[in-house]
């Protein structure tokens, strides 16, 4: 049976949120830029006018500045890029249930029970782009396929205020002449290397023996031939799908340099407590924990290593994540962001194999300690009740920004 995709992308999301807020910027140069003192002065999203003058996402704010010498510089308010991002599905669920989200400001809608043919796709393509801008005063760029991976290159075709059509007739000859880059999950070093070997277009990756690929990046190569032979058929997942969580984690940019191991501890002490808060939330424990370490010069490193026992303790998360830095990091530079991850999941209620050595009964009070810690928080705030070492001022930014979610791969 064939299938009608859209995927619906808000155009300009922050500043155009920031522009209904505050209709003085409206017809101007705006940015949206995280705070130098948060060490996220970079500009987050532009507005029409500021991406024609040449400001682009991820340049540092003055160098926006320099690009764009009018350029209204705002700071995000992640507040309401979530309460508009939940306005925009509102819109996309009065026309089918599976609605996917893909970031805030991104979704796949399935309209397929409603839709026979892809001049009625079209047709609710555009009403659901006038009814976006109708009432939330903001646009939408909205492409429409027969799978998931073309709808969202056609939303990034035209912007903004448009759609895009790529059906069974036309695809070939507008797909597969764009660069490779352009496709889904095809980043910065995956480019690199299929240009290295002469890969330069997604039809050029669509003609490469997929036992090649396979060959250059393993499973992920049949994934990308697939992808640009248009044999995509990933579904939409229903509003309220919950994929099985793989791993939970936490990390965070520091608002300046990490100088030494004591530092780094505090600041995956703090970072801990969220992800053994939401390890419990989610019935789950852990049986590995794996750090992510991004250093001065913004070069990246990753550690894992298994756990003794399954755990959901933000103490032993976080211990074993100073065990991985203390043994593994070799201070070349100082350090700038910190990710803990608690990965290797199982079920809390899985019996657990006990052995002779463990202190169980010491295990079993550190437990209750911290079911006792969660309920207060829970009850009192976040900042309720704390290890004595975090009561200091810890080097982490404040500003809401962990309220968003970023998109994980997509659920066949």
């Amino acid at each position: 049976m064939e299938r009608f995709i859209l995927h619906s992308d808000a155009n300009s999301f922050y500043a155009s949120v920031e522009m209904l807020l505050n209709p003085s910027l409206r017809g101007k140069a705006v940015a949206v830029c995280g705070s130098v003192e948060n060490r996220h002065g970079i500009v987050l999203a532009k507005s029409e006018l500021a991406k024609k003058a040449g400001v682009k996402t991820g340049q540092a704010n003055w160098e926006a500045k320099e690009t764009c010498p009018g350029l209204i510089v705002v700071p995000p308010q992640y507040e309401q890029y979530c309460k508009f991002s939940a306005l925009l599905r509102n819109i996309y669920l009065r026309y089918s249930n599976e609605v996917e989200s893909f970031g805030m400001d991104e979704c796949w809608i399935d309209i397929t029970p409603i839709c026979n043919s892809f001049p009625e796709a079209e047709r609710i393509a555009d009403e659901i782009r006038v009814a976006v801008k109708t009432e939330l005063g903001i646009t939408v760029s909205v492409g429409v396929s027969f799978n998931k991976i073309f709808a969202k290159l056609g939303s990034d075709m035209k912007k903004p205020d448009a759609i895009t059509v790529l059906d069974d007739q036309n695809w070939r000859e507008r797909v597969w002449p764009l660069a490779a880059s352009e496709i889904l999950y095809v980043g910065r070093a995956t480019t690199r290397k299929l240009a290295k070997y002469g890969v330069n277009t997604i039809g050029d990756l669509a003609h490469t023996e997929p036992e090649i690929l396979r060959s250059w990046f393993g499973k992920n190569g049949l994934g990308l031939w697939v992808f640009a032979n248009g044999l995509d058929q990933s579904r939409v997942m229903p509003i309220d799908f919950h994929p099985d969580m793989k791993s939970v984690g936490h990390g965070i940019t520091c608002s300046r340099d990490l100088h030494g191991e004591e530092e780094v501890w505090r600041v995956m002490l703090e970072l801990s407590q969220d992800v053994g808060h939401r390890l419990r939330k989610y019935h789950l424990s852990a049986r590995g924990v794996q750090l992510f370490v991004r250093d001065h010069d913004l070069g990246g490193e990753q550690y894992q290593m298994r756990l003794p026992y399954p755990t959901q303790s933000p103490l032993e998360v976080a211990q074993a994540g100073r065990l991985l830095f203390s043994t593994r990091y070799r201070w070349n530079s100082d350090v700038r962001a910190i990710t803990i991850r608690a990965i290797n999941l199982i079920d809390s209620d899985q019996p657990m194999q006990m052995d002779m050595f463990g202190d169980w009964d010491a295990r079993l009070k550190q437990q209750r300690l911290d079911d006792c810690i969660d309920q207060i928080r829970g009850r009192f705030g976040n900042r309720s009740i704390v290890a004595a070492s975090l009561l200091d001022t810890l080097p982490i930014p404040d500003d809401d920004r962990d309220m968003v979610r970023m998109p994980g791969l997509m659920y066949a």
